[in-house]
């Protein structure tokens, strides 16, 4: 039997250092904060949702850029220390290394201090597709190269992807207000890349961000976003509401049949649909960092391996569950925890008016 196609990861990359804060509005100038013991990894959507697919068996190859200092070094070392191999990594000497300072304080969410760095000069010609299954990119909002000309690098990328028959997947990141691209037409820049993806599995505040959307969350809001990307062009959309789960919508078959040769294939079975994954209980809690990234991963192995609309939501959802548990996404982890959870099931949609 030939060897399964490889999922080609492309985009942001970084050193990630994690320590505990007691208290935010203690960060003033002239002030020495005392903090926790740092922790540190490879991050980004590379080392996140590569590294979880590989957990799971996937065959990978991975696209990004760094630089030849010594964050650079120890995210070449960490990755092959994961069994991932840099393939198609690029080193640039326009930057350092990309890296974040990730603040955790009990009773709120994380706060980043990032360092875009090596990132804002990716190349994604240099992205070799050629016998994908599927090529997904991530965090287009910490790679401002790839954001010329509305998006338009990106767009070159996927279209690529599909010329070689794999289906396409994207994943965001937050906006930051304060940061250039949060000046960019996002609404712009999705309407020239949403027709080129087929997978999109952004959070809800990675969307609100991104098109300043100030309103609390509803699963009406959840709904609308979800439906405004297919509307756009989207083939299937994961999106993820935090603590209340994920909520996933299918276009109908004929958009399907044109994602590539994975998504054409489960085409009649995944179309025209909609349903709401809840989040899987945690046993115990170790950190939200990198779960986003573990239910993009889940829900590309689903994929992948070729599983229903509902199994691929709750595998997903398992997936993320064991990552903010700190544990590893192995096939045997999610066989143990799925045993225990029932499958959501799919709203069908009508056809037509």
């Amino acid at each position: 039997m030939p060897e399964p196609r490889a999922i080609v990861l492309a985009g942001h990359i970084c050193i990630d250092i994690a320590t505990d804060l007691t208290d935010f509005a203690s960060i003033r100038p002239g002030a020495l904060v005392e903090v926790g013991r740092a922790g540190w990894s490879v991050g980004g959507t590379i080392a996140n949702t590569g590294g979880t697919l590989r957990e799971l068996g996937v065959p990978i190859r991975i696209a990004g850029a760094i630089s030849d200092d010594e964050l650079g070094r120890t995210a070449r070392s960490s990755l092959e220390a994961k069994g991932i191999h840099d393939n198609d990594l690029q080193t640039s000497t326009a930057a350092g290394t990309s890296y974040s300072i990730v603040l955790h304080s009990a009773g709120t969410d994380r706060s980043f201090l990032h360092y875009p760095g090596a990132n804002a000069f990716f190349d994604p010609a240099a992205v070799t597709v050629t016998d994908a299954s599927i090529v997904h990119f991530g965090y287009p909002s910490l790679m401002a190269g790839m954001l010329e000309n509305s998006g338009q690098p990106i767009r070159d990328l996927l279209k690529r992807a599909h010329a070689a028959g794999a289906t396409t997947s994207i994943d965001l990141a937050v906006v930051d207000p304060s940061s250039s691209v949060a000046a960019l037409d996002w609404t712009r820049i999705f309407a020239n890349i949403l027709p080129s993806v087929d997978i999109a599995s952004p959070s809800l505040d990675d969307l609100t961000s991104a098109l300043g959307i100030d309103e609390p969350f509803s699963n009406e809001l959840v709904e609308r976003l979800a439906t405004s990307l297919i509307e756009q062009g989207v083939a299937v959309v994961a999106l993820s509401a935090g603590a209340h789960g994920v909520f996933v919508k299918t276009a109908p078959p004929e958009r399907l049949r044109r994602g590539g040769r994975l998504l054409a294939e489960l085409a009649d079975d995944w179309g025209n649909s909609e349903l709401w994954q809840p989040p899987l209980p945690l046993k115990n809690w170790s950190s939200t960092n990198g779960a986003g990234d573990a239910l993009t991963a889940g829900f590309l192995y689903s994929l992948w391996s070729g599983l229903s609309l509902p199994e691929s939501a709750r595998t997903a959802a398992a997936s993320a569950a064991i990552r903010m548990q700190g544990g590893a996404a192995t096939t045997d982890a999610l066989a143990r925890m799925l045993e225990t959870y029932p499958a959501a099931s799919p709203n069908r949609l009508h056809e037509g008016p």
